[in-house]
């Protein structure tokens, strides 16, 4: 597969999949989903890989989910909603080799998501973690939701996905969404460092160890697949398309006429 979305560079061990759409703070499409996609499946199989690295270009946004410019009440793509997220996080939760979100400047909804299921997540200063679903007529119902409350505890997901709050660098690392939080001038050379203790392992183990430890929560999956169809659904409604109105008339949403 040619990139358009993504940049795919391997180099001394080290594989990184950078999604290239800073114009729109590296939000998804679906041509980007099929594109990380076939990288996270080319870096898993390639023996002299031995880590994975997945960031965002530009500076300003690891990625900010879903492009809700080409959000219609349908993604235009494979996939229950339109964009293949299930493969996706398959994807990323199946190579057999340590993944890290490298997190620079934004990282909210679907973006969120991308990072958390990441082994581990090295986050910039600069770093803005959250979930912005339930302000834009969406919601992750599975590894966005199940997974996470069990990396940061039921309560802190509650407040992340009920409150949409954005939260820095540090706040993620107290709460178990990031391993370490270190000045932007720093990142590359802490990922760098990072990769290369990786590296000195043992793949084999690496690779047990990751199964196994993924093993506890794969029934996620079968919530995910579940929730996806009950998203399809409520995409089709007028109060999820008020959500993509307002985000894109930059208006909070008028969403109490949908409590009734």
């Amino acid at each position: 597969m040619s990139y358009g979305d993504i940049l795919f560079e391997a180099q001394d061990g080290v594989a990184t999949i950078t999604i290239n759409r800073p114009e729109v703070y590296n939000a998804f499409r679906a041509e980007t989903c099929e594109e990380l996609i076939d990288a996270f499946k080319r870096a898993a199989w390639e023996d002299a890989i031995g880590v994975v690295v997945l960031t965002g270009a530009g500076g300003k946004a690891f990625s900010t989910g879903g492009d809700q410019s080409a959000h219609e009440g349908q993604y235009q793509g494979r996939g229950t909603i339109g964009l293949p997220l299930e493969e996706l996080q398959a994807a990323i939760r199946e190579t057999p080799k340590p993944v890290i979100a490298r997190v620079q400047g934004y990282a909210i909804g679907g973006g969120n998501v991308l990072a958390l299921l990441c082994d581990l997540t090295i986050a910039a200063e600069s770093a803005v973690f959250g979930q912005v679903g339930p302000r834009v007529g969406s919601v992750d119902p599975g590894f966005g939701t199940a997974y996470m409350g069990r990396v940061i505890g039921e309560k802190r997901a509650r407040e992340m996905w009920f409150l949409c709050r954005q939260y820095s660098g540090a706040e993620a690392v107290r709460m178990g969404l990031a391993n370490v939080v270190v000045p932007d001038s720093e990142l590359d050379k802490e990922v760098e460092q990072w990769c290369r203790e990786i590296l000195e392992k043992s793949p084999t183990a690496l690779a047990i160890a990751k199964y196994s430890m993924n093993a506890d929560s794969a029934h996620i999956s079968g919530l995910s697949a579940m929730g996806l169809q009950a998203v399809k659904l409520f995409y089709g409604t007028e109060e999820s398309k008020e959500g993509v109105r307002a985000f894109k008339q930059k208006r909070k949403p008028e969403f109490g006429k949908y409590r009734t």
